[in-house]
């Protein structure tokens, strides 16, 4: 060989081999309802026509003094039968939105008020 001339070395490298994940079964696909957010609460109103407003307590801990506090919302869901009064203990799961405000729904009851 020359000075000039280059030598080409052909390096081998080894092929890697792909492997595809097996396809999903029907359950997982349909698992992401059970990925929405779940919540308790109180019915305080049922004015509205298959609608309940829902209040959601909730307790944290203060991040500088440590003591427990209490934070509520209310969230309107969505009651299909009109079935659920004030003061009963409502589960209710995050949805499509149904109105403006609307965006619960309920699932069912966790404790009725005698």
């Amino acid at each position: 060989m020359s000075e000039n001339e280059i030598e080409q070395v052909e390096v081998e490298t080894p092929e890697t081999e792909v492997v595809e994940a097996p396809a999903a079964p029907e359950a997982e696909v349909s698992g992401a309802r059970s990925r929405r957010k779940a919540r308790t609460g109180v019915v305080v109103s049922d004015g509205g026509d298959k609608t309940v407003t829902v209040m959601v307590e909730r307790r944290i801990t203060h991040p500088l003094y440590g003591k427990g506090v209490k934070h509520t919302k209310k969230y309107r869901a969505h009651d299909e039968k009109n079935e659920y009064h004030v003061g009963d203990a409502v589960r209710i799961v995050e949805t499509r939105p149904l109105s403006k405000t609307k965006r619960w729904r309920v699932t069912g009851l966790a404790e009725r008020q005698a």
